[in-house]
């Protein structure tokens, strides 16, 4: 098992439309993934992870389509979280913050 490490972030309509929880619930169903999901103040989502690579692929594929409600119009990969504001992953858990 390959062990990988994303942050994202999910712009288009995705605040107000349960992506969060759709997100936790996506990880959960991928399997293998621990990390945190959060709204941002210029209207989109980020997504922090880690897990196996398979599972963080099909995560990722998902995020591009997020639950019925939403329209996302781009996922970008971004470097890794290093500010001391924004918590670090917990193994075994998918937080929304």
């Amino acid at each position: 098992m390959k062990v990988k490490t994303v942050y994202l972030k999910i712009r288009g309509r995705v605040q107000g439309v349960g992506y969060r929880r759709w997100a936790r619930q996506a990880a959960a169903s991928a399997g293998a993934i621990s990390g945190w999901v959060r709204n941002v103040g210029d209207g989109s989502v980020e997504i922090f992870m880690r897990g196996d690579e398979d599972a963080l692929d099909r995560m990722i594929v998902a995020c591009q389509r997020g639950p019925w409600a939403a329209r996302v119009d781009d996922v970008a990969f971004m470097p890794p979280v290093v500010s001391g504001f924004l918590p670090d992953i917990t193994d075994g858990k998918f937080e929304i913050i």
